[in-house]
């Protein structure tokens, strides 16, 4: 293989993150808001939007992602492989992730062919942008701390993108809509569209890539195939990789309907005040006077901060331990503090938010380690097979994470729905609904995780092996 140098500059680094700070503009709105869209604001039935979301997801993991790997993986441009597909699909992505988000005023029956064929296209598009620019990561540089770095950067952007979503987006939705919602997430998907088409067309601009396999080495789709089947690591990190974002979709998608329907709204409010009270002095006053969507905002802030808190520290200490070792250990500590949420009470406003932070610290710490472990199978394929296919590698790991993000979306509204939860009642909630909500931000998003961690037992790729496939590499590709 070729390679020029290994070490990536500052301005790579960034631009190469902007293009997750894009993707995770459109990822993490799926992830908080789509079950709540699709049943709160454009009038879905609960089973009707679990439907559309499992069915037109798992196509999209188990259609789109592989053809677009094996695809990409034999791109060949002036621009190299992966990279072109982030310039291709900038624009589309950023048009159809608007029209996803729009409610035009169809009859029943219309409201759903236009769901089932947004969303369709949506994650179409998604996967022929975010699956080159998750292979990217594997060509840019071959060096695993330099890998460990980017992904570091990568996942700042990723979480600057999770704070704006989760924290000011409902606001700012409410507040540029006049109160409707529907108004709202227009216009902000509107800018947020524009400000993602731009940011990875940056990302397109700013990096290379730097490992680039000899012609003698091209394999069929069928040889990449038994390739991935006999590499147990890559197996093991397919479903991790799903029951990760399980967990993600499932907590991610289910806050919402817990602040409005399970958190103590006058306690609540008296707890925030204070907060809220301090923003309007330093000019931020887009909260409004809804405590609910104001807690919402700030319960996900203290979390996300102290994530990017947690990634800062991630690079140092999977660079002296080992990505597995911190991985597995922080991942446990991380979901204790999910479970705790199910012991806590609607009034303890203190601890709920206690838990959110202490929760998103130790979680940070595993974030950027993931998809670096990822690029780490795509080095142990080449190692062992003496052939490198990075993106139906990473493909792959794009049908966990969509087949993940599937199954946990559908089960926030399918849970809701064995619940007897009612979309907008006038009413409120039974109380078999409410404890539905508390079930969906404790026990069962911890599930996933556990079987994940234990799952990290059976994987081989541990510092010692890093080390040897890192310095074996550079020999080959000399």
């Amino acid at each position: 293989m070729k390679s020029s140098s290994q070490k990536l500059s500052v301005r790579e680094k960034i631009g190469y993150s902007l293009g997750d700070l894009a993707a995770n503009l459109v990822f993490q709105t799926l992830m908080t808001y789509l079950a709540y869209f699709y049943t709160d604001i454009y009038g879905l039935d609960a089973n009707d939007a679990t439907a559309i979301m499992f069915t037109v997801g798992t196509i999209a993991a188990f259609g789109f992602n592989p053809i677009i790997g094996a695809i990409a993986d034999r791109t060949n441009s002036k621009w190299g492989k992966f990279r072109p597909w982030i310039l291709w699909t900038s624009i589309p992505l950023g048009i159809i992730s608007v029209l996803a988000f729009s409610t035009p005023d169809f009859e029943y029956k219309g409201k759903l062919i236009y769901a089932i064929i947004t969303y369709t296209l949506l994650l179409l598009l998604y996967a022929a942008s975010n699956l080159p620019y998750s292979a990217l990561s594997g060509v840019i540089t071959g060096d695993m701390k330099e890998r460990n770095s980017i992904s570091a950067y990568r996942f700042v952007a990723v979480m600057f993108a999770q704070f704006f979503v989760q924290v000011f987006m409902l606001p700012i939705i409410i507040y540029a809509g006049a109160g409707d919602k529907a108004v709202g997430i227009e216009i902000v998907m509107t800018w947020l569209a524009i400000i993602g088409t731009i940011m990875l067309l940056i990302t397109f601009l700013t990096t290379k890539e730097r490992i680039v396999p000899k012609p003698e080495q091209k394999s069929s789709v069928i040889e990449d195939v038994l390739d991935l089947v006999k590499n147990k690591p890559w197996v093991i990190m397919l479903v991790l990789t799903t029951l990760s974002f399980v967990t993600l979709a499932m907590k991610g998608g289910s806050y919402i309907y817990y602040f409005e329907n399970y958190v103590d709204e006058e306690r609540l409010s008296s707890f925030i005040s204070p907060i809220l009270d301090f923003l309007t002095n330093i000019g931020i006053n887009f909260f409004g006077n809804d405590p609910t969507s104001a807690g919402f905002g700030l319960f996900n802030a203290g979390g996300i901060i102290f994530m990017i808190i947690g990634i800062g520290l991630s690079k140092k200490l999977a660079d002296k331990y080992g990505k597995k070792n911190v991985f597995g250990t922080f991942l446990f500590i991380s979901t204790l503090f999910i479970i705790y949420f199910y012991f806590l009470s609607p009034e303890s406003l203190e601890l709920i938010f206690a838990a959110q932070i202490l929760h998103g610290f130790f979680y940070g710490i595993t974030i950027p380690l993931l998809w670096a472990m990822i690029a780490d199978v795509a080095d142990y394929s080449e190692w062992k097979n003496k052939r490198r296919a990075t993106a139906i590698i990473f493909s792959a790991m794009m049908v966990g994470l969509k087949l993940g993000l599937t199954i946990g979306s559908s089960l926030v509204a399918k849970i809701l729905g064995s619940y007897g939860y009612v979309p907008n009642s006038d009413n409120g909630q039974t109380e078999s609904a409410i404890h539905g909500t508390k079930m969906l931000v404790s026990i069962y998003p911890a599930i996933p995780f556990l079987i994940g961690i234990f799952l990290l037992f059976f994987y081989e790729i541990d510092k010692k092996m890093e080390n040897q496939i890192e310095s074996e590499l550079k020999e080959r590709r000399k």
